[in-house]
């Protein structure tokens, strides 16, 4: 955990109760493979490689929106990114789950660009004890928002690259892109 630091807020939205969302979605190709943008009203709310096992069926997600301005930020920053031009996201997440995948994914917002930390360290900094440690991992496995919401960060105690729902070559290409 050495050298961790916060990155200040973390643009992060919860919201409470089951509210009926209208999700705008975009197709959009990365260096790693196609993927899919969601957004909800100023929120990006899910951004997965397709394929992922969480995507929900395509005929379920929403409308396509070629044409929104916030997916065409959220595309340009993904962009940035690719292209080591950016190292962190400006644009508001919702990701959606339990209260606790939420504490999880807000804490894995605060670990910065070219750094890892293991499970057991990302368990320490949500605040609980290591003995949830599996529980938090299955929290990391959960994330809706990769990259934006950096699950590709997390290792092993041993250092190794172990679980990523975008699979395991995107992981090691992901901190090789991170320069780690």
């Amino acid at each position: 955990m050495e050298g961790l630091r916060r990155n200040g807020p973390v643009a992060i939205t919860l919201r409470k109760g089951v509210e009926e969302m209208k999700h705008i979605c975009r197709n959009i190709g990365t260096p790693l493979g196609p993927a899919i943008l969601m957004a909800e009203e100023d929120h990006v709310v899910r951004f997965a490689f397709i394929g992922h096992p969480l995507l929900p069926h395509p005929g379920s997600i929403g409308n396509y929106a070629p044409e929104s301005p916030f997916l065409s930020e959220a595309e340009r920053q993904i962009g940035e990114y690719f292209s080591k031009k950016r190292q962190v996201f400006t644009l508001p997440v919702n990701p959606k789950g339990t209260t606790f995948q939420c504490l999880v994914w807000k804490t894995l917002m605060e670990v910065p660009f070219g750094k890892t930390v293991s499970y057991r360290e990302l368990t320490l900094l949500t605040g609980k004890s290591k003995n949830l440690t599996r529980a938090v991992a299955s929290a990391i496995a959960r994330n809706p928002i990769m990259i934006f919401i950096p699950c590709h960060r997390i290792i092993g105690s041993d250092s190794s690259l172990t679980g990523y729902a975008g699979g395991l070559e995107r992981k090691k290409m992901l901190l090789e892109l991170e320069n780690l």
